[in-house]
């Protein structure tokens, strides 16, 4: 079990850029992790996604080329970088630990089975 604990939400002007992190309790060079977010009203949704020797990423639609996610294993530490926020990206950003079909890219929720109690990401117009 691993317990993650986001931090760097906070607000920023339409076109301003922010980086969020996840810092895991324990070792998680293990575990593929991922990016989702929620915005009120909305389903939770996937944001980016990251194997576990960093070789492969994948991005959203909405994020790709503005969005970059990384890790550092020594540090236990999932980052998300954000450059050319848009209100649309306002949100709760989670971080969580893949545990079901992580031998290849998933963005399915139930196959995450460790959450961080997210941070909120405001984007001002």
């Amino acid at each position: 079990q691993v317990e993650l604990d986001e931090s760097g939400g906070g607000f920023v002007q339409a076109g301003g850029s922010l980086r969020i992190s996840c810092a895991a309790s324990r070792p998680f060079h293990n575990y593929v992790m991922g990016w989702f977010r929620q915005a009120p009203g909305n389903e939770r949704e996937f944001v980016a996604y990251i194997d576990a020797l960093e070789r492969d990423t994948v991005y959203s639609d909405s994020v790709k080329g503005r969005f970059t996610i990384s890790r550092d294993n020594g540090k236990n530490t999932l980052y998300l970088q954000m450059h050319s926020l848009k209100p649309e990206d306002t949100a709760v950003y989670f971080c969580a630990a893949c545990v079901k079909s992580c031998h290849e890219f998933t963005k399915e929720l139930s196959n995450y089975g460790y959450w961080g109690q997210g941070t909120q990401v405001t984007v001002s117009a």
